[in-house]
């Protein structure tokens, strides 16, 4: 299994190699993983791709203190490593907040962002993150209903609530806590790259009107918005959510 080294610890990553120079790289959501990615591994297009497990996560080793800056640092670290002369972020939820970070910092690395079920503010209610501290399993029937379509498959969800149970509850609260202080709203329109914004249409968590700002905000960006799917929508219509990312990379690096 790969790993990258930082900070004398390891990252777990999976990579599908095309020997491109180019990469696209998928980062999960609070208490997410790797995983959650394993369907756009099916993608049809000549960049290499990769998801990695954030610092603390799944395979990656533990770290005392997580913070956006320590995610943003994490993935260059990766890049730097991997030597990549075109760059597309794709970050889901909390994910989507560290892409965009990452973008403020460093604009002149990346290509392209594709910014799926994710917002430029990432308010948490309460009863969430309080779920997280006293009962996390109450956590995780949560997102049953609250992350996922009420048609989704049972299996899938269950799949998805097994693989997340395994991420340590003060992690995800900690990724949670993440999301309700990011808010860059104010500079969403200084993006000046290519974006790609995905998101279910039955979203509860990031509603559809999040997507709609990044859309009214970014000039050179494109919306899809994917029916028959909430929050996990790159599990629940990978099918929909491959095409788009391929044609946005036809459409805009081809």
């Amino acid at each position: 299994m790969p790993f990258l080294n930082y900070k004398e610890k390891k990252i777990f990553y999976q990579i599908k190699e095309t020997e491109s120079k180019s990469v696209i790289i998928f980062i999960h959501c609070s208490g997410g993983s790797s995983n959650t990615w394993k369907n756009q591994f099916d993608l049809e297009v000549n960049y290499d791709l990769i998801a990695l497990d954030l610092p603390s996560h799944d395979n990656s080793n533990e770290f005392s203190e997580l913070t956006l800056e320590l995610y943003v640092d994490t993935i260059r670290h990766l890049i730097k490593s991997l030597n990549y002369d075109n760059v597309i972020l794709c970050g889901h939820s909390l994910g989507g907040a560290i892409t965009q970070q990452y973008y403020f910092t460093y604009p002149k690395e990346i290509s392209g962002l594709i910014l799926c079920s994710t917002g430029g503010r990432l308010r948490v209610a309460p009863i969430i993150l309080n779920s997280l501290k006293t009962n996390y399993q109450e956590f995780l029937d949560f997102l049953r209903a609250g992350a996922f379509y009420i048609n989704t498959s049972r299996e899938l969800i269950d799949n998805y609530i097994q693989e997340t149970s395994k991420i340590k509850a003060e992690v995800t609260y900690e990724d949670f806590k993440i999301c309700d202080n990011f808010d860059t709203i104010d500079k969403t329109d200084s993006i000046e790259v290519p974006c790609l914004i995905l998101v279910g249409k039955h979203d509860n968590l990031t509603p559809v009107k999040f997507s709609q700002f990044f859309l009214d905000k970014i000039k050179n960006s494109e919306l899809n918005v994917i029916d028959d799917a909430g929050h996990m929508v790159m599990l629940e219509k990978p099918s929909e959510v491959n095409k788009s990312i391929e044609n946005f990379v036809v459409n805009y690096f081809n």
